[in-house]
């Protein structure tokens, strides 16, 4: 229930305000090139610090614990931990038995009984998204040299970003917003029909990011008011590229050849520090709810990069699977 993949296989780890989170990677080949700086560059991405981005500030620095040996890995399963060091649990005693609405704190609490870590969301936070990342890293450095990207194209319905933060942050509200990813440079053939189509296996990773709740690949939702003639995309040659992409690079489950190109529906952060009702779990009674601490207005903002990561550690998967891994030197 916390491992993905069937060859290149991750396991997550962690709490928001436990000891650590961390990411175990087993089925890396040996010989790939890694080092702790290869993590710097997308784990300050995923980082706060913007304005609408949580006061929480984590020096997220990754200890390789394992399977990797004179810069290079050796084929072992490796463990990336990275500590949590700038946690405040305070405010969470005083809203334990007062559920957020929208977040998972009451299904947390219903599932296990109310032992779940419920600091910070416990396993359900966006923190352990850096073990996401960490995980995204190597699996771009396997892929290579395929190309990941993702951008945020809006908040709360508006391209103008850094308006829409603003007004959120004076309002004392929050706001959803949407991302952009697409994968350039994938071979024909990865993935399979139904179960394990590419479509499948891609929602299912990004599914699992906390926050996610909705994805379309291509044209989308659009493709359902279009005609045939309107989104069939013509193919203009031998290697399977076409005119237009509105499948987003996916055809019955599996890649064409064409760009991969996906969209994500962020929902509004859950914590807000305006009056919301909610159930007090031990009387039982409705009663009004107000969270402080330091929360994100829009956690989109630091979601690109994760995006990123899911959508590299299903490819680096599926073209282990079809060994269109590139040969690593050793």
């Amino acid at each position: 229930m916390n491992t993905f993949g069937r060859l290149f296989r991750i396991s997550i780890l962690g709490e928001s305000h436990g000891k650590c989170v961390g990411i175990l990677i087993d089925g890396c080949p040996a010989g790939l090139g890694l080092s702790p700086e290869d993590f710097a560059v997308d784990l300050e991405r995923r980082k706060s610090g913007e304005p609408g981005t949580t006061a929480r500030r984590e020096e997220d620095i990754p200890s390789i614990m394992s399977g990797l040996l004179n810069a290079r890995t050796t084929g072992a399963p490796i463990l990336i931990l990275l500590e949590n060091k700038d946690t405040d649990s305070e405010g969470y005693d005083r809203i334990r038995m007062t559920p957020r609405p929208g977040h998972a704190d009451f299904v947390a609490f219903e599932k296990f009984g109310g032992l779940n870590d419920y600091r910070g969301g416990g396993t359900f936070s966006g923190r352990l998204t850096a073990a996401f990342v960490a995980a995204g890293v190597v699996a771009k450095k396997l892929v290579q040299p395929v190309s990941i990207k993702a951008q945020l194209t809006e908040v709360g319905g508006s391209t103008a970003i850094a308006g829409a933060i603003d007004t959120a942050i004076r309002t004392h509200d929050s706001i959803g917003g949407i991302v952009e990813c697409s994968a350039r440079g994938l071979p024909v053939g990865l993935g399979e029909p139904f179960f394990d189509s590419a479509e499948a296996l891609l929602s299912h990773l990004i599914f699992s990011i906390p926050g996610i709740k909705g994805i379309e690949f291509g044209a989308g939702f659009a493709c359902g008011r279009m005609r045939g003639s309107e989104y069939n995309d013509e193919i203009v040659d031998r290697t399977g590229k076409t005119r237009t992409n509105h499948a987003g690079g996916i055809n019955g489950g599996i890649t064409n050849g064409n760009e991969i190109v996906l969209r994500v529906a962020v929902k509004p952060t859950s914590s807000i520090p305006r009056a919301q009702k909610t159930i007090n779990l031990e009387t039982g009674l409705q009663q009004e709810l107000i969270v402080g601490g330091r929360h994100d207005t829009c956690i989109a903002l630091r979601v690109p990069v994760i995006v990123e990561a899911a959508t590299a550690i299903v490819m680096a998967d599926l073209m282990l699977v079809e060994q269109k891994i590139p040969k690593i030197l050793r």
